[in-house]
Parts: structure tokens; sequence; C-alpha cells
């Protein structure tokens, strides 16, 4: 099932209409996902296959509906398999869904038991570094939970290739993966910089171009440089993919992601298009003003 919007509470609890979908929504239970996009409705314009589907929210309200299709995707695994396998994002607009997912209620919602945890990229830092992306969901989420499923990415080993061969070791024996194959991740949480970099993939980087490994590492234009990531294809094979964007600041490149003729070569978050997988873009006010997708 396509998560395509909020399925929570608009203000004053009532339903409000997607954007993009065009249709109502209604309060949901936390369990649902929205209906796939099959039938669009009458006066439907926007093609999703040029454009990502997107929904735009207050700034506040991004965290409450990220951690509702976060809870959707794990539980919609759970049921189908036993399990669901999440990999998140580091960043500075991840940090307030994490702080909510460790409130009392969250930590009660979601079924952290059976959800296992993986990491899209990591900076080349030990874990207690103020720069890990292990280290920020540990201190603002892990720490308040007992969940055991965790699979980070070791970003202290003194040779990074050793620590992506490592990780990526560690995903071909959790999912079984036979020569040739790739994961398939539930949701992936992912952000985009205000250069379009997405995980640890920055533009003109040869770590774009990897399309063997699951794992690669690359090099960011700014401290720490050495990134671990995963690889292009590994986020497109995801059933789920799940774009937090906030801030006047990601403007300029947002609107080269959404453009219908964006200059060439793409920016790496405009080539996450999963393949058999799908496409949320949760957009903040600000960002979608700043990049020409609603009214100024």
């Amino acid at each position: 099932m396509l998560p395509v919007a909020y399925t929570g509470q608009g203000a004053g609890g009532k339903g409000r209409e997607a954007p993009l979908l065009g249709m109502k929504l209604a309060p949901c239970p936390p369990c649902s996902l929205p209906r796939p996009l099959t039938n669009p409705q009458p006066g439907y314009t926007i093609s999703v296959m040029r454009h990502p589907p997107f929904e735009v929210l207050a700034h506040d309200e991004l965290p409450a509906a990220a951690a509702e299709l976060f809870l959707s995707a794990a539980q919609n695994a759970i049921a189908e398999k036993g399990e669901a396998h999440v990999a998140i994002s580091g960043g500075s607009t991840p940090r307030a869904l994490f702080r909510l997912l460790a409130t009392p209620a969250w930590r009660k919602r979601i079924p952290w038991a059976r959800l296992h945890l993986w990491w899209v990229d990591e900076r080349c830092v030990p874990p207690d570094d103020p720069n890990s992306n292990y280290g920020v969901a540990f201190h603002l989420l892990l720490q308040h939970l007992s969940v055991s499923n965790v699979h980070r990415i070791h970003g202290e080993t003194p040779d990074p290739a050793q620590a992506a061969r490592a990780y990526e070791d560690e995903i071909t024996r959790r999912f079984g993966l036979g020569l040739f194959d790739w994961p398939r991740f539930d949701l992936v949480l992912l952000g985009m910089g205000s250069d379009g970099h997405t995980a640890s993939l920055f533009p003109g980087s040869p770590a774009l171009e990897e399309s063997k490994a699951l794992v690669t590492v690359g090099e960011a234009p700014v401290f720490p440089h050495r990134r671990i990531t995963l690889t292009l294809p590994v986020l497109n094979h995801a059933a789920f993919v799940l774009f937090l964007v906030a801030g006047a600041g990601k403007g300029p490149a947002l609107a080269q992601v959404f453009s219908s003729s964006p200059p060439r070569p793409l920016l790496p978050a405009a080539r996450v298009r999963p393949t058999a997988g799908h496409l949320l873009w949760l957009l903040d006010e600000a960002a979608a003003t700043a990049a020409g997708l609603m009214p100024g």
C-alpha cells in the first residue's frame, strides 16, 4: 500500500486536503495507510512519473506526520513477514522525529521488538563523536528504548572500506541475500542538503555511480569528509522512501528535484526513484514556498 500522505488529524481533528492527490484524508487508525494511487480523482493534473509525490505541512507538523508513516510502514511489514527493516538518516531534520518517537506515548505505539534499525550513512568518526549519525540517534532516541535489533555502521574503523564491507556483509546475512540480490528495506528515511545531496551521496561524487556494491565509501565537501553510505541502487530497491525536507535554504535544490526539465546531471536526491516501491516527500511550508511548489 502506498503511504501517500499524513494519516493523522489536522487542526481541530478534521480531515485535510492532500495537495497532490486531490482527495480528502479523514483521520485514520494509526495502523492504516491511505489507499494506493491507482485511480486519480477528476481534475488530477500532476504526473507522478514526472514529479515525486509530496505533501506540504506546517513545520511543527512534520515530525508527527513522519512518525505516523514510520508506524504504518513498520506495522504493515510486521503484519506481512513478522519484522520490519527501517534505515534512518542523520542531519538536522530527523532530530525532531527522533525526539517525538522517544516520548512515552510513541514508545508504546512502535513495535520496537520486531523492528530492525539500520543507518543510511555514517561519518567516519567514533559513535560518541558529536558528528556521528548513530550517536545523535542514540542520545535522542535509542537510549530511551529497549531495542536490540540495532545495526550501526562502525565509522570508527580505521579503514572505511573495511567498515563498508562489514556493513554490506551484515545486510547480506540479515536479509538472506544471494549473489546479485538487493535488500528491500521497508522504509528508508532520507533528508536532503542544500546542495541536493542525500545519504552521503554528494553531487559529482564517484559513489553516486556505484552499481554493484550495497555500501560504499564517499567524500563529503564538508567535515567530516570521509563517509560510509548505502548506494543508490539500495535506496531505489526500498519498499518506501520518505524524504523529510525543511527550511527555505533547501528551496533551490528542491526546485531542481521537482523541475519538469531539471539541469543535468541530476542532483543525487532527484535520482532516488524506487523502482518497485513508493516515494513521498514531506516538505515544510518554508521549503515548498522557496521551491515554488505552493503559492507564495
